[in-house]
């Protein structure tokens, strides 16, 4: 059997699943579970655009027989270079289609739709890191506007020299987080700091975590594992900020995770999104542990978990950035700091495509 011959297999299984989810999507027990009704709505959609690449395919199978037969048969020499020219052009029509159709086969992780959280934190090299921190938070919220997104902060700490010592914040738009999980990391710079005096290049050091956003469903949290703590805010704010008990300390005891907020004015606000926080990293914890166990048998170089791997250099003396995960080299940076990020995630996406289809 040939590769096309399993393809068209594997289109025909995809039919039949669609229209299995067809009869899902019309039962009382769906239609009443919102979440669930989603999940399948975008399968369905999925499955249905490769049914409708397989239909073009298997007519221009047939468009391709007859061009084929005419070729073969004909004593015509001008219409026996017509159908040649045809045999070409719907050949790489169907070669087209074919790769649309392995693409839209290919496992497609159930949380590449959901939102992105994303915790942007200053490493080693004092006030430098703290403002290519804020760097990086701007390359990505460029981004993300770039790409009709929206973006909203969530916590909130300033550095010195217009810095940020950690910055949470949400990215909402169509498949947010596929795009952009694979940026977690260490993101690492160097450049002459604007208080360097001597010229000198210095060396430092962003972290940054990319979480889905986890829904009530994903992860299961028991209210006696949790300790909250209330305390009065700190930092530039309004007028209550500053004077009334509204930050809030959240702290899973089991994990050891806490998640503090104070950007709001209200008790409430400030705890809703504290835990949003930490549903978002107690279902990353579980991702990660997959993907390490995963990389420790495939392995794997792409999105194994750590927080802790140098991914990617910005050098700005040679105006180059480098990912080290794929060995890409772009003499762009300006332009990537601004928000020009689509050739270095293509290459990711298309780097964790292969891996995925060879395992």
């Amino acid at each position: 059997m040939t590769p096309s011959d399993r393809l068209r297999e594997k289109i025909d299984e995809a039919v039949e699943r669609r229209e299995q989810l067809a009869d899902q999507l019309a039962s009382p027990e769906v239609i009443s579970n919102p979440t669930q009704l989603r999940h399948i709505a975008q399968e369905h959609a999925t499955l249905e655009r490769i049914a409708e690449v397989g239909a073009q395919v298997a007519k221009l199978d047939e468009e391709l027989r007859q061009a084929r037969e005419l070729s073969e048969s004909t004593e015509d020499d001008d219409l026996a270079e017509l159908a040649r020219s045809e045999i070409e052009s719907l050949e790489s029509t169907i070669a087209d289609l074919e790769a649309e159709a392995r693409d839209l086969l290919t496992p497609k992780d159930p949380l590449d739709d959901r939102q992105a959280v994303i915790e942007i934190r200053a490493g080693t090299g004092g006030d430098e890191a703290g403002l290519f921190a804020s760097d990086l938070f701007r390359m990505y919220t460029r981004f993300a506007e770039g790409n009709g997104w929206k973006t909203e902060i969530l916590s909130r700490s300033e550095g010195t020299l217009g810095g940020l010592k950690e910055i949470i914040f949400t990215v909402k738009g169509k498949d947010a987080y596929g795009t952009l999980r694979y940026e977690s990391g260490v993101h690492r710079v160097q450049r002459v700091p604007e208080t360097e005096s001597q010229g000198r290049i210095h060396t430092s050091a962003a972290s940054v975590a990319v979480l889905p956003e986890a829904e009530d469903v994903d992860v299961e949290i028991n209210p006696e594992d949790l300790k909250i703590d209330v305390y009065r805010s700190s930092g530039p704010g309004g007028q209550s900020v500053n004077t009334t008990d509204s930050a809030v300390r959240v702290t899973h005891t089991p994990t050891g995770l806490v998640v503090t907020c104070q950007d709001e004015k209200s008790q409430h606000k400030n705890k809703a999104k504290a835990m949003k926080v930490l549903r978002s990293r107690l279902l990353d914890m579980m991702i990660a542990e997959q993907e390490s166990e995963r990389a420790r048998e495939r392995r794997l170089q792409i999105g194994t978990g750590d927080r802790s791997a140098k991914i990617r250099t910005y050098n700005f003396p040679q105006g180059r950035v480098t990912d080290h995960r794929i060995s890409l080299t772009l003499y762009r940076l300006q332009e990537i700091l601004g928000g020009d990020l689509d050739e270095i995630l293509r290459e990711l996406r298309l780097a964790r495509r292969a891996e995925r289809l060879s395992a």
